[in-house]
């Protein structure tokens, strides 16, 4: 066949194609399977897609559907919203509770003016590898927050823990003859889960119950000390440093493990 012949074919299929991909009830059939599959069926806007390969190629695919409705689109989307629910982020129920762990280090703003990006940069690092595998023992790393993390713990009991190691090996840690002190606080709640993070009401007293604590300290809502072994853990009550968006009837307890209480 000529080209000139071709070209007329080429055009009658890229319309067809065009055809099929608005076509109306074709995009309604996939959409009625997106909301039957397993994982979040709304899957592809900024908040449900995280910085991983699966989430960047869904923010490639959402932008199409400001131009036009899209069954190619739906589609990919739809492998992309199982792919997550499998081999991603698990999927959660709603009103499944979650602990939510905050770290960061105290006064270490003020201390990175004195010393420079270099030897700040040089605290992270080391930080960073004393810190993350404490964590991933028990947990899972969320996001990193500059010289603190997001992390999400199945117990009460296994975030304490880890917070209360990792504040013990940063207090280990000498940086050009400057000690860091990590401060940590944890929230037991239902937030929730989109793209692999956290948001929410219980997220926001998690930090919250963080800004309580002082260098070297780690704190837990009064939600969370109900899941503590008295026998293991000590807690202090912090009325007076209750923080700005926590509700009345949560306060601060700093903690502590009992001498010779058993170890989790």
């Amino acid at each position: 066949m000529l080209a000139h012949q071709r070209e007329p074919v080429r055009r009658r299929v890229l319309e067809a194609a065009h055809r099929l991909d608005s076509d109306p009830r074709l995009l309604a059939a996939v959409e009625w399977a997106r909301s039957r599959l397993p994982g979040d069926a709304t899957y592809g806007d900024p908040l449900s897609t995280g910085d991983d390969a699966v989430g960047r190629l869904a923010a490639q695919l959402a932008p199409l559907a400001a131009t036009r409705p899209s069954v190619l689109r739906e589609v990919g989307l739809t492998a992309l919203q199982v792919w997550q629910a499998h081999a991603g982020v698990e999927e959660r129920h709603s009103d499944e509770q979650v602990v939510v762990l905050f770290t960061d280090l105290a006064g270490f703003s003020d201390w990175t003016l004195e010393v420079g990006d270099d030897v700040a940069v040089t605290a992270l690092r080391r930080v960073g590898a004393a810190v993350e595998p404490l964590v991933r023992r028990r947990g899972r790393v969320v996001k990193r927050l500059g010289d603190g993390l997001m992390a999400v713990h199945p117990s009460v009991e296994d975030a304490v823990e880890v917070a209360l190691a990792a504040r013990d090996a940063v207090g280990e840690i000498d940086v050009d003859g400057h000690r860091l002190a990590l401060r940590a606080g944890v929230h037991v709640g239902t937030p929730q889960q989109l793209g692999g993070d956290y948001y929410g009401r219980d997220v926001n007293i998690a930090a919250r119950i963080t800004d309580a604590a002082g260098p070297g300290e780690v704190c837990v809502s009064s939600t969370s000390r109900a899941f503590l072994d008295a026998e293991r853990f000590a807690a202090f009550p912090l009325r007076g440093r209750r923080g700005k968006g926590v509700p009345p009837d949560i306060t601060p307890w700093r903690v502590g493990r009992r001498p010779g209480g058993p170890r989790g």
